[in-house]
């Protein structure tokens, strides 16, 4: 240290005539000095000398720092008996000027460690003694800071800065003795990155003054925003000396991004002020959503003249307090009661626009007004407190407060004034108090300082708008670090430029892709191209990655997740299943009726002329085609999926194979009639009721053989699979086409039956049942033909599957209901109402009939046939021949003439009649006798 002191008093010497130069400075007297650096005026031209004084971050913080001390020496319980003096200099904003400046701090020290010290000529090194300075309230900017911290921490002299921000100072192996109140731009950084998240702005531009405050702002905010998904479009440099052309090019190069409207701004006042000038001179002003950091505030220099291209913009300040205490002194305060401040009258040049004879102005040419020092300040004449003000005063207290911990320490019993061990300040030892300080700030805050001498990072933001023609700063939101969320913004307090609206503008490269849309990346990790997955059926596995669902799943209503395909199967309370469903309810109905009356009346002529022994077959397939309704319209699964197979032709075969029975009958005895008078074989009940199962049992062999063949499961078969509508419809695993087929024996008999009822069709006119069984035939065959397109042509939806299974119920509930109109409601109607019909003397005129009919037969066969009688005993009509007493008589209880042979012998069957009845057969003629 003492080899770095010394090598110091050798620089001194270079510059010593232009430092012991009459400075503009501002020196109070006291027992312990603190210096003050702030920027009162703005950098000159090119870099060189001063320009013009700042009103709010000069004059202000300067006076601040005045308002404090004089506060503290005016407070009996701090540091009693002890006087704060100051010695305050300006930085003019530049670090190159304020590094010449702060020497002064440093000379302070040598003129007690080197008191012999002269210059080259010979002259005295330093004109006037005073006491050193202990410890340094400023600078402003980081820049500053920062090149004035690495002069004074070679000599112990510890620094609270009011405004410094850069994360760089937080570095204590560099910058061991620079504290400060506010918090570091790393917090500022989270805070503009979160309020640009809040925002939806995710592409953004951003402008840094050049500078360790500028430059270290916005690379830490590129840093976070990349964390958080934020991207930068453009970044730009402010130079130290850029002219108004430079200012332009920098807007003009942001807006070849025009998607980028929002811009973080980490610059100065200066560069502030002249970037927005730019921006409203090139028109694009409001085109832009200004970000601010604290360096902007808000202060009112930087948009004084041009509001409207900084309206909207969103500004960041530490957390803050208006001091009213302030204000009132500082409002106060005139060129004849503040000689102290050597800046003042300067100041007043430029708050009130006019100018003191008696020295000359930076702020204006001729033509100006003459100061008179008469005017008052108030915010009537423009004056707002400065935003850091709270943190000037805070400054000076912790070093206040530091001092008297120090003093009450070394100075034990000491009650007013210094005791010897605090005539020389021990800056290391000062700094250690100094670290551990806490009080309640003026503001009402706590104020401590953490490991690394830096404050808690607590932000106030504002939003610059223009409220009727009133433009001002107007509170949006906070931002706490301590906070779990840190971000707090009132979204109702926004406004933008134009219509005052509370939407916020946009500022992104891509809009979010819609769902089911993944992102092609491009150059920029913000920007995208959306493309819509390549099939319905993939989910977005990430933003840009699509992925198939798995089968019997889709893409969820956000498209990130897939979801189960909803199943459908026919509902029982849809129209589709209640007609149906009636339909059977309502035919099994009948068919009980129906078999019950067969029951009751089985005796009686009409049931046992209808054979009623087929008649009770014929009646079950009926029963088991109403029932395969509710088989059918039954959730699939394996269990239901068997029945329906076995069920769906057993109930058609039973009706077809009984009706074939029937028809086949008839045209056997009809036809072979003709032909031969031998009896016709395989006619009786019992051989009927075996033909019709054997019939049956050809459909339930090849039903067993399609279950071993192919077990009964369910599928799902998935429809509009494309379409976020789609659907599962679950199914037996038969398709159409092998149902169909299924069906294909039953379709067999129906055409057979119909076959015969054709070639039927001329058998006398008073047997009604074979027409009855045609044109049940005629009907099903039209039923079946409507029933296929229709089948086919509603398979692959769900809701025409439902059509597609009530066309099956309904087509399979009419075929046995049209059997059950045809072949049994006449008869049920004679018994119920026309019994007078069912009796014994009804069948004699049927009896006539058939003689009659015999009659023609018998012509043709006269030469080959004895003659015979027809007798009627006990209800049966007996047929015997005088010239073959051995003929067989045969009694046949049935509607049914036949004439048939019988082991050579003719046997002659007639319906049975109602009473005796004698039946002659003459050569050649049938006669009957009733």
């Amino acid at each position: 240290m003492t080899l770095a002191r010394l090598a110091l008093v050798a620089v001194l010497g270079v510059v010593c005539h232009a430092a012991l130069a009459e400075e503009d400075s501002i020196i109070v007297d006291g027992n312990i000095t603190l210096g003050g650096l702030f920027p009162v005026h703005s950098r000159g031209s090119n870099g060189v000398g001063c320009g013009e004084v700042k009103e709010e971050a000069g004059i202000q913080r300067m006076e601040a720092m005045l308002y404090a001390i004089d506060k503290i020496n005016q407070d009996d319980t701090l540091l009693p008996g002890v006087s704060l003096g100051a010695h305050i200099l300006d930085t003019c904003s530049s670090d190159t000027h304020a590094l010449g400046e702060a020497l002064a701090f440093v000379r302070s020290i040598m003129d007690r460690d080197v008191r012999d010290a002269v210059c080259k000529d010979g002259a005295p090194a330093l004109k006037k003694r005073r006491r050193p300075v202990v410890g340094v309230i400023g600078a402003a900017s980081s820049s500053v800071s920062v090149d004035v911290a690495n002069i004074l921490r070679l000599f112990e002299i510890p620094q609270i800065s009011y405004a410094s921000t850069s994360a760089e100072l937080s570095d204590k192996s560099r910058f061991d003795y620079f504290s400060r109140v506010v918090p570091p731009d790393t917090y500022q950084a989270q805070a503009m990155v979160d309020l640009a998240k809040e925002l939806g702005w995710t592409y953004v531009s951003t402008i840094a003054s050049e500078g360790n405050y500028g430059e270290s702002g916005v690379e830490t905010f590129a840093a976070r925003a990349r964390q958080n998904g934020v991207c930068i479009a453009a970044s730009e440099k402010i130079d130290r000396h850029a002219s108004d052309e430079t200012f332009e090019d920098i807007i003009e190069y942001l807006g070849k991004t025009p998607k980028a409207r929002a811009v973080i701004v980490f610059a100065d006042e200066d560069d502030l002020k002249k970037l927005i000038a730019a921006a409203k001179r090139l028109g694009v002003g409001s085109h832009f959503l200004w970000v601010g950091s604290d360096s902007w505030g808000t202060k009112v220099t930087p948009v004084e003249g041009q509001e409207e291209a900084a309206e909207g913009a969103i500004t960041i300040l530490f957390k803050s307090q208006t001091i009213p205490g302030f204000d009132r002194y500082f409002t106060k305060l005139k060129p004849e009661n503040n000689r102290r401040d050597v800046w003042f009258e300067e100041y007043w040049e430029s708050h009130f626009n006019c100018r003191f004879d008696n020295i000359p102005s930076n702020t204006g040419g001729d033509g100006l007004q003459k100061c008179t020092g008469k005017k008052t300040i108030s915010t009537a004449s423009g004056f707002v407190q400065e935003g850091k003000v709270q943190f000037v005063v805070d400054s000076v207290y912790a070093m206040a407060y530091a001092l008297h911990d120090m003093r009450n320490d070394l100075c034990p019993g000491t009650t007013s004034g210094l005791c010897e061990e605090m005539e020389h300040v021990n800056g290391k030892q000062f700094l250690e108090y100094i670290r551990n300080v806490t009080f309640t700030g003026i503001g009402g805050d706590t104020v401590a300082f953490n490991a690394k001498g830096d404050g808690p990072g607590r932000y106030d933001i504002f939003q610059y708008q223009n409220n009727n023609g009133i433009y001002q700063y107007v509170p949006i939101g906070t931002w706490d670090d301590s906070r779990h969320r840190r971000l707090s913004l009132t979204s109702s307090l926004l406004h933008w430029p134009g219509n005052g609206t509370m939407t916020s503008p946009t500022s992104i490269c891509s809009s979010d892709c819609a769902p089911g849309e993944r992102k092609i990346q491009q150059a920029s990790a913000c920007c995208w191209v959306c493309q819509r997955c390549e099939r319905s059926t993939q989910r977005l596995k990430d933003e840009s990655t699509c992925e198939e669902c798995p089968v019997g799943q889709k893409p969820g209503a956000n498209w990130t997740t897939c979801e189960d395909i909803r199943i459908r199967s026919v509902s029982w309370t849809s129209l589709y299943s209640s007609i149906p469903i009636v339909f059977s309810v309502l035919g099994i109905l009948v068919v009980a009726t129906v078999a019950g009356i067969y029951k009751v009346y089985s005796d009686t002529p009409v049931v046992r002329a209808s054979g009623r022994e087929l008649s009770y077959v014929l009646l079950a397939g009926i029963f088991l085609c109403y029932c395969m309704t509710f088989i059918l319209l039954s959730p699939p699964s394996p269990t239901t999926c068997c029945v329906t197979r076995i069920f769906l032709g057993l109930g058609l075969a039973m009706c077809y194979s009984a009706l074939l029975i029937k028809t086949n009958r008839i045209y056997r005895i009809f036809e072979d009639g003709k032909k031969s008078a031998k009896a016709v074989k395989w006619i009786s009940p019992k051989s009927q009721l075996i033909f019709c199962a054997l019939f049956v049992s050809i459909q339930l062999f090849a039903v067993v053989v399609w279950l071993v063949v192919d077990p009964p499961d369910t599928y799902v078969e998935y429809t509009a699979i494309d379409s976020p509508d789609a659907v599962g419809v679950r199914r037996c695993n038969v398709s159409d086409t092998s149902l169909v087929i299924s069906l294909a024996y039953n379709m067999l008999l129906v055409i057979l039956c119909t076959v015969y009822a054709f070639m039927t069709r001329n058998i006398p006119s008073s047997y009604n049942e074979s027409k009855y069984i045609a044109f049940s035939m005629y009907t099903t065959c039209i039923v079946w033909l409507a029933f296929i397109p229709i089948f086919f042509g509603t398979a692959h939806s769900p809701e025409k599957m439902q059509i597609q299974v009530t066309t099956l119920t309904v087509s399979i509930s009419m075929s046995g209901t049209v059997s059950l109109a045809c072949l049994f409601a006449p008869k049920v109607y004679i018994i119920l109402f026309q019994p007078h019909k069912n009796v014994r003397a009804s069948s004699a005129t049927k009896a006539a009939m058939v003689a009659k009919r015999w009659q023609q037969v018998a012509r043709k066969r006269s030469e080959q046939r004895p003659s015979v009688s027809v007798v009627m005993r006990n209800g049966d009509l007996e047929v015997s021949s005088p010239d073959q007493p051995e003929m067989d008589i045969q009694k046949l209880p049935s509607s049914d003439t036949i004439v048939s042979d019988s082991d050579g012998k003719p046997v002659y069957r007639f319906g049975a009649l109602a009473d005796r009845t004698t039946a002659v057969a003459e050569t050649g003629v049938l006669t009957t006798n009733v």
